[in-house]
């Protein structure tokens, strides 16, 4: 009977000592949401589950095994097992893989400079053959007989050639002063103390002084800087010209 016992006792121990128990638990992603088809494996005893439609797995397991837990585009996350997470579920969060972008090499484009494109893009045989032959193309004197005239062409003689008068300004002193008056405009003479009436006299007056405008005529063009030089001559003349009507 005590041997019956023995052997009794003994079995339980062994069923209790060798009982497989089951690790649970839940997987999610960063934001909490459930995470199917994660595998699940135990590095001790190579078994490989995966966790289903609500994240949730079971694997075979003890205290102190360490599981794996991988999924494409994910970090892996190896993770102990305690004996809190034999007698509860585990919670386990798989934070994204971080993507690298690989570099992009940026070449120079192309500038529309045959040389200088050609040296960027390993100078093909083709491109070679077309500078050398462009530069002895150029480094070549012209045939006398290619630039001299056909039978029945004109020909201008040689010497100093004639003159065909003095060309004609583009503009007179009547455009030019019409042309101040409308940049100015009138207020600006009229705060000079220059009566309206006076205004094209008061510019004629300043043109007589000494004022440079050979080539505002001659081209028929007055710049910003050609307003701003009659203006300095405005302030050298002004005082002489209310000076005879301060003596009437």
């Amino acid at each position: 009977m005590k041997l019956k016992l023995f052997f009794f006792l003994s079995f339980i121990f062994f069923i209790h000592t060798h009982a497989q128990s089951y690790i649970f638990g839940r997987i999610t992603s960063e934001d909490g949401a459930e995470m199917q088809d994660v595998n699940v494996i135990n590095i001790r005893t190579d078994e490989m589950v995966v966790s289903n439609s609500d994240g949730h797995f079971m694997i075979s397991g003890k205290q102190g095994d360490e599981l794996r837990f991988i999924k494409a585009g994910y970090e892996r996350l190896m993770r102990k097992v305690s004996q809190e997470n034999i007698q509860s579920p585990m919670n386990i969060s798989l934070v994204r893989q971080t993507i690298l972008i690989p570099e992009v090499e940026v070449k120079q484009g192309l500038t529309g400079n045959l040389k200088i494109d050609s040296k960027l893009y390993n100078k093909p045989k083709k491109v070679e053959k077309l500078l050398k032959d462009m530069d002895r193309y150029i480094a070549q004197k012209s045939d006398p007989r290619i630039l001299a005239a056909k039978p029945g062409e004109f020909v201008q003689p040689k010497g100093q050639g004639f003159s065909i008068g003095k060309v004609k300004d583009k503009w007179d002193d009547v455009d030019l002063m019409q042309y101040i008056r409308a940049s100015l405009g009138d207020d600006y003479f009229t705060n000079l103390k220059i009566e309206k009436p006076l205004i094209d006299h008061f510019i004629y007056y300043v043109f007589a002084g000494g004022f440079e405008r050979k080539k505002i005529l001659k081209y028929g063009f007055c710049s910003d800087s050609d307003l701003n030089r009659f203006q300095g001559f405005v302030l050298t003349r002004i005082s002489s010209y209310r000076a005879p009507q301060t003596k009437r």
